[in-house]
């Protein structure tokens, strides 16, 4: 093996390297497609997989484990959540340089700088002891970790053999998504040892594991070409500001409320003036860094938003279960089996995404994920105070599969149409995309947030207004409670006080559990229709006689165009 990986490093070294007319990479910055020996594309999938796990722990680890981090930082529920706002503010917007600095700087300085920016990060966590550091550092993990996304499906593509290539997008697309399960199974047993600060010493292994790994097996070379342009950086100054306040507002509105901070509005109309101004930049450039033209044909349209609408109801999985388990007390601990379900039923939903791909009718799968999605979140609308993680061992499982197996088959629709109208768009694609599915998940939670929100407040009122104190059965409940304290509070008066607050605790955990039963209905509903949109587009198609962007590619792959 030391032979193969000597070999892919002398020619990931070379400058004078002389590409095949099959080796030619396909875009300038992606590395060539030459005709690896089977060992050498098993060492580049086992890499792949490891760069994808270890950029998604990493946000991840914090994320599932928030309130750790805050009681270590002495955080505030709402400045902890900056912790997680600050890295998809520079997370989704990354893409907008890193792919033109990977064409005009070359693959292997990329790869440099993101795993040298990814170890530095790592290492900073366990070094950062208050709130604004932290932030800082959070901003500069997303920036390294959305390199890691795309060097995830550098290396899997480079493990598949070309005819297979498709599938390596598919898979190394896929792979991160695995990682917020996969941290809750981590999580208890890293907490046992130490403090939050494990979680780092672990990531910071997995990034040392990564480094490597990555040195011992370099990429092929690749083209480089002069990318970037002035207006780049105008467009950048633009709508990076006005991500970064949409993301802030969605991620602090459901927590702080929307209506009762005033800088929520203004950061909003800040948001929606930057972004407008840049896309009137970009609609007026010969050479666009987002082709706005193109991503308002009628394909483009349909497809983002039917991407984004199947990823904010997913987030019935990331905010709906795991929300409404940690309401009824259950932490990380008790929910390792159930991770460990999801996690399998998600590697599952790749490989038949992979297995089951049909060019002719890429779009089927997705109509099936939402079907799925439907089935699992109407099964779930029943918990009542007696639910356990093994009450959504089956629903979870279901929901995991159809969200692997829309990612893999989104991603293989946008890259053919990508192809199909010119590499020149292939920016415009991915920025979008990764836009649609990090902006769409923050909808998703932002929206089932407030809903919930609003709905619990609907259920206290109702359950409230049943409770009076001359009913003997709410008499005997607060006398119970009150009954329970005793061997801690001698005053009778304060032991009735107590007894009555207990009752508004399991008066308020009722609502919260009826307003998730609400959340899952609603996802249910909005999935149905979903469903019925999907039907009824795919209806107009064959109207007006379209084919499936995958099969046309195909064939204009096979008529050398």
């Amino acid at each position: 093996m030391s032979g193969v990986f000597l070999s892919g490093s002398r020619m990931a070294e070379s400058t004078d390297y002389v590409f095949k007319p099959h080796e030619r990479p396909t875009l300038p910055g992606s590395p060539a497609n030459p005709d690896h020996p089977s060992r050498r594309r098993m060492g580049y999938f086992a890499i792949g997989c490891l760069i994808g796990v270890t950029g998604g722990l990493g946000n991840a680890l914090v994320t599932v484990n928030l309130n750790f981090a805050q009681g270590t930082l002495g955080l505030n529920s709402d400045e902890a959540t900056w912790l997680t706002a600050a890295y998809f503010m520079t997370n989704v917007t990354a893409n907008l340089l890193l792919v033109k600095f990977r064409q005009q700087f070359g693959l292997q300085m990329f790869i440099r700088y993101m795993l040298a920016a990814y170890a530095v990060t790592a290492l900073a966590h366990l070094l950062v002891h208050d709130f604004w550091t932290s932030v800082a550092v959070r901003a500069a993990s997303g920036i390294a970790a959305s390199g890691l996304s795309t060097l995830t499906v550098l290396y899997l593509s480079q493990g598949m053999s070309a005819p297979k290539r498709l599938a390596g997008i598919m898979i190394g697309i896929s792979i991160p998504q695995l990682a917020t399960p996969l941290a809750r199974v981590l999580s208890p047993g890293l907490l046992i040892w130490g403090d939050w600060h494990m979680l780092y010493w672990f990531e910071l292994g997995m990034t040392l594991a990564m480094l490597a790994a990555v040195m011992s097996l370099p990429l092929p070379p690749s083209e480089r070409v002069h990318a970037f342009e002035k207006l780049d950086f105008l467009t950048f100054a633009l709508l990076a500001p006005g991500l970064w306040l949409l993301v802030a507002v969605l991620s602090e509105g459901r927590i702080q409320w929307w209506a009762e901070r005033p800088w929520i509005g203004w950061s909003l109309a800040g948001s929606i003036a930057l972004i407008a101004a840049a896309l009137v930049v970009e609609h007026h450039r010969v050479n666009p860094l987002i082709n706005t033209r193109w991503l308002g044909t009628r394909e483009m349209v349909r497809l983002i938003a039917v991407a984004s609408s199947i990823r904010i109801l997913l987030s019935e999985q990331a905010f709906g279960s795991v929300g409404l388990l940690t309401t009824l007390g259950m932490l990380n601990d008790q929910m390792v089996t159930l991770n460990l379900v999801i996690i399998v039923a998600s590697v599952a939903g790749i490989a038949a995404a992979v297995l089951t791909f049909r060019p002719a009718n890429v779009a089927r799968p997705l109509t099936i994920a939402v079907i799925l999605i439907a089935i699992g979140s109407f099964m779930d609308a029943d918990t009542t105070n007696l639910t356990r993680p093994s009450s959504f061992y089956v629903s979870q499982a279901i929901i995991g599969f159809a969200s692997l197996l829309f990612m893999a088959q989104a991603i293989v629709i946008g890259i053919a149409r990508t192809l199909l109208a010119g590499t020149k768009h292939f920016i415009s694609f991915i920025v979008l995309f990764s836009l649609s599915q990090s902006i769409g998940g923050l909808v998703g939670s932002a929206l089932l947030g407030t809903f919930q929100v609003v709905r619990e407040k609907y259920h206290s009122h109702e359950l409230v207004q049943s409770i009076v104190m001359n009913d003997p059965q709410v008499a005997a409940r607060i006398g119970a409670g009150a009954r329970s304290l005793g061997g801690v509070i001698g005053d009778p008066v304060l032991q009735g006080a107590q007894g009555a607050a207990l009752l508004a605790r399991t008066v308020t955990r009722e609502a919260n559990i009826l307003a998730y039963n609400d959340v899952f209905l609603l996802i249910g509903v909005l999935a149905v229709a979903t469903v019925i949109w999907s039907y009824g587009i795919r209806l107009s198609m064959r109207r007006r006689g379209e084919i499936s962007p995958v099969l046309e590619l195909q064939r204009r792959m096979a008529q050398g165009k």
